[in-house]
């Protein structure tokens, strides 16, 4: 708009200039919804193997109650009461789900687009496509969320397994393979994935028609081969959840950063089943991604013995450079 003002006071002998009241713009003609600028973005520096955030929902220049009376709030506390609103009326619609359960169907249901089909926008420098370290599964929808179809649902116990293992690691860590990603969460997050070939698990449960099949369909992550075994799942009365899995192998051998794709299950084309996946495909494992001006110095640290080293890898292209 500056841009605009500027080039016709420029071009125009006699520019006029009319002032009125700002106007605000609703409805259809709204490019919405939009991940906020000031929203805390993933991925989780302390638990990478989470995909963070989990979900989107309205937050910004929310009318809300203060004191006795109402002022326009933005934030995290703005969204939060629309979640958990959402959330206890699952809850109330369903009271034998599980919190895990009602997570799962936040999350599998949210949108990752909008009304007409545009890619969810992140606010920011620059503004970008929203990604699942944006907005984890998408932007909530309520009624959806209330027939989600399939559902990953956790045993509380699992928590307790994993939190032995990973949190504060002790003697009572009692998992062979104590990695996050392998909780039955409703996203797969894998920061490391190397040569090898890696292979996550999960279990959906069905809580939609009793006779119903299920195909996957999968969008990989740029730079991974993922494949999903087996791609079709066929519930009835007697089979109300299956377990499938699904690997990772990375195309090329590159100190990356993190790409994302997703898993969905369809049944019929009534119904649709989506999780978001972060895989990031790397060749050392203590790396980060540092700027500095104008060049990209990616550093990691190597621990020998008593000494340190840190070393400076310069990317040129598709060439890696150590020195």
């Amino acid at each position: 708009m500056a841009t605009q003002m500027s080039i016709y006071a420029e071009n125009t002998r006699y520019p006029l200039v009319k002032v009125s009241p700002t106007q605000d713009m609703v409805g259809s003609g709204v490019m919405s919804p939009r991940v906020a600028a000031f929203l805390s973005r993933g991925p989780s520096i302390l638990f990478p193997d989470l995909v963070k955030p989990d979900i989107t929902a309205p937050g910004f220049l929310i009318l809300a109650a203060v004191k006795d009376s109402y002022k326009f709030e933005s934030g995290t506390s703005m969204s939060c009461p629309h979640v958990s609103g959402v959330a206890a009326l699952l809850k109330a619609a369903h009271p034998q789900w599980s919190p895990a359960a009602i997570k799962s169907a936040l999350v599998t249901t949210a949108h990752a687009a909008n009304a007409y089909g545009f890619p969810i926008e992140a606010e920011g420098v620059p503004r970008k496509l929203a990604d699942p370290f944006d907005f984890g599964g998408g932007h909530i929808d309520p009624n959806i969320a209330a027939d989600p179809r399939l559902i990953y649902d956790v045993d509380p116990e699992d928590y307790f397994k994993f939190f032995n293992c990973t949190y504060a690691p002790s003697t009572t860590c009692d998992l062979v393979d104590s990695r996050l990603y392998h909780l039955n969460l409703p996203s797969i997050s894998i920061p490391d994935l190397k040569k090898t070939p890696l292979t996550v698990r999960r279990t959906v449960a069905n809580v939609g028609d009793t006779d119903s099949i299920y195909r996957a369909i999968g969008e990989s992550p740029p730079g991974v081969n993922m494949v999903v075994e087996p791609s079709l799942l066929q519930f009835n009365a007697s089979t109300t959840t299956h377990t499938f899995e699904v690997t990772f192998t990375p195309l090329q051998m590159l100190q990356g950063d993190f790409n994302f794709g997703s898993l969905t299950w369809f049944d019929d084309g009534k119904h649709a089943v989506r999780i978001p996946i972060a895989v990031r495909v790397i060749i050392r494992d203590s790396f980060s991604d540092t700027s500095y001006g104008l060049w990209w110095h990616p550093l990691y640290v190597e621990y020998h013995g008593n000494k340190l080293n840190l070393v400076v890898v310069r990317r040129i292209q598709s060439n890696v450079d150590q020195g």
